[in-house]
């Protein structure tokens, strides 16, 4: 009896890990980036590191308003329920955070009010502002996934030996604990459903997964380029 070769295709590749793969590049130098190695080891910059707070925290009204569209455009009922829950959580213990850490940094309200938008932080509030007005939950959930998804991936990578300052330990914190896990873990699946379901929602979450990454890493930069004077 002649050998056959096993010419059998993986069809175990799950849709996320393909559009991570189309994006390797972007995604690994945002993962990789010098703010999250200085993060690591305590030496950022104040400067750069309160930037980063400033512009981070101007997301908190578009992101909310992504989760709420995410969360009245699903298809199911469970999806509806992770979404409210994932949104009460960000109105509370990471709101909590910025509030203290500008403090510790002495960033003044003045501060916060009187410095403008970078141009990362005007395209992403405007992406997600975009993708909650699409009505689509293909859309929304293309920015949510990346916004999650690639902050644990960086956060995982965290030494043990983790910086003594507040600022910087907790920023890794909130992106690397089990219910954090449990929640890139849901959204990863929703978007693997969703991308089996139809080509349209592969279409769509696509391109949303493609921008959000490239504003990523845009972001990242963005702080050392524009760093506050404190």
């Amino acid at each position: 009896m002649e050998n056959q070769t096993n010419t059998s295709v993986n069809t175990t590749a799950r849709f996320t890990d393909e559009l991570r793969e189309t994006h390797r590049e972007t995604w690994d130098a945002a993962v990789g980036h010098r703010f999250v190695r200085e993060l690591f080891d305590g030496t950022i910059d104040d400067g750069v590191m309160a930037s980063y707070l400033v512009q981070d925290y101007r997301f908190l009204d578009s992101f909310l308003q992504l989760l709420g569209a995410a969360m009245s455009t699903a298809d199911e009922l469970a999806p509806r329920l992770r979404l409210s829950q994932f949104i009460g959580e960000v109105a509370g213990d990471e709101n909590t955070y910025f509030l203290r850490s500008f403090e510790a940094l002495g960033v003044t309200e003045e501060m916060r009010a009187n410095t403008p938008d970078s141009a990362p932080t005007a395209g992403f509030t405007g992406l997600m502002r975009e993708a909650a007005g699409t009505r689509s939950y293909a859309a929304a959930l293309g920015v949510l996934v990346v916004a999650e998804w690639l902050y644990l991936d960086w956060a995982i990578k965290a030494p043990a030996d983790r910086p003594q300052n507040f600022v910087h330990n907790e920023w890794i914190e909130l992106h690397d604990y089990p219910a954090f896990h449990d929640l890139v873990a849901f959204l990863r699946s929703e978007v693997d459903r969703l991308g089996q379901a139809s080509e349209d929602n592969r279409a769509i979450i696509t391109e949303y997964f493609g921008r959000a990454v490239a504003l990523e890493l845009e972001f990242f930069d963005a702080a050392y380029a524009e760093p506050l004077q404190l």
